[in-house]
């Protein structure tokens, strides 16, 4: 599993951006790195905002996102507004990852899923799709195969 680099960079250099502002007196500046720090983390979630609403969607997280932090900005709460988007990032990162797990623990699910069943028909035995095997028939589980279906054991051979 792999975090998009990118993103990580991306939410650590505004991070550090935040920081510097935060410490620096002087209000030009530090507003200047408010700023550098928000288009940083911020920029694609404001690009997808405008996208959005251009193709009719538009109360998406993306422009609630937009809408709150520029909302900070112009009421003069800067480091919220960065603090806001960075954290959006950092959830959107962890929401990635989270998802990318997901996926591969299915996937190495679906290869443990049996490709056949042996279903019992009279004396003969007959691979066939798990699938196809209905209520109350039986299956042969042979030493070493990976049980196919739930069920009940009806005998047990040494």
């Amino acid at each position: 599993m792999e975090i998009n680099k990118e993103d990580l960079a991306k939410i650590i250099i505004s991070a550090i951006l935040l920081v510097i502002a935060i410490f620096i007196h002087y209000p030009i500046i530090s507003m200047i790195f408010y700023l550098i720090s928000y288009i940083i983390v911020g920029e694609e979630v404001i690009l997808e905002s405008i996208k959005n609403i251009f193709k009719g969607k538009i109360f998406d997280e993306n422009f609630l996102m937009t809408i709150a932090t520029i909302g900070a900005f112009f009421i003069g709460e800067y480091p919220e507004a960065v603090a806001v988007m960075l954290f959006y990032k950092i959830g959107e990162l962890f929401e990635e990852y989270a998802e990318e797990k997901s996926k591969k623990s299915i996937s190495a699910l679906m290869d443990i899923k049996p490709d056949y069943a042996n279903l019992k028909i009279g004396e003969e035995v007959k691979k066939v799709n798990p699938e196809e095997v209905n209520i109350d028939d039986i299956i042969v589980i042979k030493p070493g195969e990976k049980v196919p279906l739930d069920g009940i054991i009806i005998s047990r051979k040494n």
